[in-house]
């Protein structure tokens, strides 16, 4: 068993801290200075984000929000692009499963990684 103090674990704004990883899951613990966000993205895994501390909003690209504090918990299908905007100070746990996941740059061969960047940059443009 392993475990951890999600309040305690010592954090640099937008420096995230990988907690544990296995071909399973992910768990990621970060912080947002209040005011800052992770702008508009989308990973390829199932996303959850639980608000550990400080208040958040959390938009969608087809227009979805939500706003909370301490222990609100968002999923996200892989794929779906959101944005995390920090109203105050907030410390997030993010779990992606499966790790990684279809598509994931981790998962490519070299080859695949070269043009990942403009790919994604042309898929972003075409949208």
């Amino acid at each position: 068993m392993r475990s951890w103090d999600l309040r305690a674990v010592a954090l640099r704004p937008h420096s995230p801290e990988i907690l544990s990883s296995s071909d399973e899951a992910r768990a990621v613990v970060l912080e947002i200075p209040a005011g800052e966000s992770l702008q508009d993205h989308q990973v390829h895994e199932r996303a959850w984000v639980t608000v550990i501390g400080g208040e958040v909003e959390i938009t969608t690209s087809d227009g979805g929000t939500v706003a909370g504090g301490t222990g609100l918990m968002v999923e996200f299908a892989p794929g779906e692009r959101h944005a995390v905007r920090a109203l105050t100070t907030a410390r997030l746990l993010l779990l992606l499963t499966p790790w990684p996941g279809d598509g994931h740059p981790g998962t490519m061969p070299l080859s695949d990684k070269a043009t990942v960047r403009q790919r994604a940059a042309e898929h972003r443009a075409s949208q």
